[in-house]
């Protein structure tokens, strides 16, 4: 009769039931250490991805079939070869990158030398300090939930460490490491709130370091493609009423120089008493709000139009100097390399800007010669149309050109040529924002009006997430400004006269799904954008309450414990109280735990104390099976339950494979109940 192969879920359990302990504990030990590895991967060279991940599986390898060890001249050439495709990919041997690949390579070497608990102590270490490592790259909260599990897993493996006497699982090691983290909890609590700290809480570079949806210049197409991502870029919420989607301007930089491809700051010609300023003039009731702007590449804050100032001091911009440039963007002294929160007053309706003409305006004339002829040609012709016609007037004509033209708002205009603004105002008229913002510009300067382009973003979401409005990269926009006598600057969005949709209800283009994306919005659109929705909601509060966690808000905990006046050393004092307190508490602790023992040594002698009371005389090295042979030679008859009771905890003990290092929680029932029914059998 062949034999039934038996697969599935249930066969993989059995096998690995029937495991040694040794041959268990080092497989799991191996996965924790690949699956703390694994975010790494996505950071460190190939090589280093491929040479762990053979030599992990070289460990299992020899675990499964028994084998030896590999020999120290072995581990000392592979460690060699890491040494030199270091220094080959790196170019040293120090810093992050270098450190954080050989400390890689080195957690896999030392799996191989795993003979004795010392070594394998090591390698537990090891393995809480490479997940510190995985914070140097990303501070988020699918990291810090990844990693959880990473020092679960260690604590796990630590715990099957000290446990030397049978086979204990996998889930009772779990449950040890899961109690004795939570004894720690209130502890790391305790430091995380009051441990002195300068910035954030890591001050290291973020997740999002370097990922923006603004540059510095614009090329035609360039903000198409950032529309296409969905990441946040901003969140914000107001201390009354939101305002309108179409009053929702972030500025960004402000570009003014065009080569005929490119769209950049200017460079003035004039010197500075001549150019424009900023002269502000704040219109209306002020609007109050906080904002989280996302790291970016740029020194910038793409703040509410118009922004004037921060309510006081800007406390969470601490550190950081900010410059109120003439054109009404908001400069930094270095690219936003952290998550940046600022509470600040915008004014919606303003005027800023020079009310009389300056020379330094004409630098705002300027066009690329030879460049875009035709285009020039349409706006000289408008122009001789309205001979008269001031700045608002010629606005409005080419704005009434493109309603009535049949331009197109599209995320897929392709690529244009050298003169792209005659291809896309005359010929083919598909484009995004800033073709829209490019043409118009182009047109107003033709025409002899001063004119330049803004980048930003407009609107946010359509639903705020936990009291916050979010402002995702695809909001990324480019609109116009042009220059009045006696009113100064004046916004002019191209873009809402091909489609307003976009302005009025501050939401963009939704760019073309992938295939996952395709997928799980067929199983439910609405859950889908739910389940995003509860994420960032999740993610936000983890950058609020963890990352941005700074000395303010030390203070403000002070004040609320209080504290008039706190300062550094009214929280040192009170950080250095309470460690003492809670290291008093664990002293006692250790005084009073000193004398407890074994669980199995108490047993014996809980049972041993219930024997003599019966007059079974034991030794307190008897093993239960001995005992049961006293009780048996004792009481006769009389002592059958209770022997058999002491057998089967000498099989629970002592029996291949135990299933368990300690006895049943009913056993000491079942025994006692046996011990009174053997004396009253005695007793007649």
């Amino acid at each position: 009769m062949n034999a039934i192969v038996r697969h599935g879920p249930g066969a993989w359990r059995e096998r690995a039931a029937q495991l040694p302990r040794d041959t268990r504990d080092t497989l799991f030990h191996l996965a924790i250490i690949a699956w703390t590895i694994a975010p790494h991967l996505l950071h460190l060279p190939l090589w280093c991805g491929a040479l762990s991940a053979w030599l992990l599986a070289w460990r299992a390898r020899l675990a499964l079939r028994s084998g030896a060890l590999p020999g120290r001249w072995t581990v000392s050439a592979l460690l060699l070869l890491a040494a030199g495709l270091t220094l080959w990919t790196e170019r040293t041997l120090l810093g992050k990158e270098a450190g954080i690949t050989m400390l890689v390579v080195l957690m896999a070497l030392k799996t191989l030398e795993l003979r004795a608990r010392r070594d394998a102590l090591v390698v537990f270490f090891l393995g809480f300090f490479l997940v510190l490592t995985n914070f140097l790259y990303s501070q988020s909260l699918a990291t810090g939930l990844w990693l959880l599990v990473s020092v679960w897993g260690l604590l796990t493996a630590l715990a099957l460490a000290h446990m030397p006497v049978g086979r204990p699982s996998l889930a009772q090691a779990g449950a040890v490491a899961l109690r004795s983290a939570l004894w720690g909890l209130p502890l790391m609590a305790l430091l995380f709130a009051l441990f002195p700290r300068i910035g954030p809480l890591w001050g290291l570079p973020q997740d999002a370091g370097g990922r923006t949806g603004l540059s510095g210049t614009m090329r035609l197409g360039g903000l198409s493609q950032v529309a296409e991502d969905d990441s946040i870029a901003l969140r914000l919420r107001y201390a009354g009423p939101p305002p309108r989607p179409d009053q929702l301007y972030f500025r960004g930089p402000v570009l003014s120089t065009f080569d005929g491809r490119d769209w950049t700051r200017l460079v003035p010609s004039v010197p500075a008493a001549q150019r424009p300023r900023l002269e502000l003039a704040l219109l209306g009731p002020p609007l109050r709000y906080e904002m989280i702007v996302e790291p970016s590449r740029l020194p910038l804050l793409p703040l509410l139009e118009i922004t004037p100032d921060f309510e006081g001091s800007a406390p969470e911009a601490e550190g950081w100097l900010m410059t109120l440039r003439p054109d009404a963007q908001w400069q930094l002294d270095r690219p936003l390399a952290e998550r940046l929160r600022v509470q600040a007053t915008a004014w919606l309706a303003h005027r800023h800007g020079p009310r009389i003409e300056v020379p330094g305006l004409r630098d705002l004339l300027a066009l690329p010669p030879g460049a875009n002829p035709r285009t020039l040609a349409w706006a000289a012709q408008l122009r001789a149309r309205l001979p008269e016609a001031e700045a608002p007037a010629l606005a409005a004509a080419v704005l009434q050109h493109i309603r009535s033209g049949g331009y197109t708002y599209t995320l897929e205009p392709g690529s244009y040529g050298a003169d792209a603004i005659d291809e896309f105002w005359l010929d083919r008229k598909l484009g995004f924002c800033e073709h829209y913002a490019s043409a118009f510009v182009v047109v107003m300067r033709a025409m002899g009006v001063p004119a330049r382009i803004v980048t930003g973003y407009q609107g946010t979401d359509a639903e705020p997430q936990d009291g916050w409005w979010v402002v995702r990269q695809r909001n990324a926009h480019a609109w116009a400004e042009i220059w009045q006598r006696g009113q100064g600057w004046l916004r002019v969005d191209p873009t809402a006269a091909v489609a307003p949709e976009r302005v009025e209800r501050g939401r963009s283009l939704v760019p073309r799904q992938g295939l996952v994306g395709e997928v799980i919005g067929s199983l439910g659109p609405a859950l889908a954008g739910q389940l995003r929705r509860g994420w960032e909601t999740m993610n936000n509060r983890w950058n609020l309450w963890v990352l941005n966690y700074s000395r303010n808000q030390q203070f403000d905990l002070l004040r609320e414990l209080g504290f008039t006046a706190p300062t550094w050393q009214d929280l040192a004092k009170l950080l250095t109280l309470l460690l003492c307190g809670v290291s008093l508490a664990g002293a006692a602790w250790a005084w009073w735990d000193r004398r407890r023992q074994d669980p199995w040594q108490r047993l014996q002698q809980r049972v041993q104390r219930r024997l003599q009371a019966l007059g079974v005389a034991v030794a307190p090295h008897d093993p239960p099976r001995a005992r049961a042979a006293r009780v048996r030679a004792a009481l006769g008859a009389a002592g059958e339950g209770l022997a058999a009771a002491l057998d089967a905890l000498d099989r629970e003990r002592y029996a291949s494979p135990a299933p368990d290092t300690t006895p049943r929680r009913t056993w000491w029932r079942d025994f006692t109940a046996a011990a009174r029914a053997a004396a009253r059998l005695q007793a007649r």
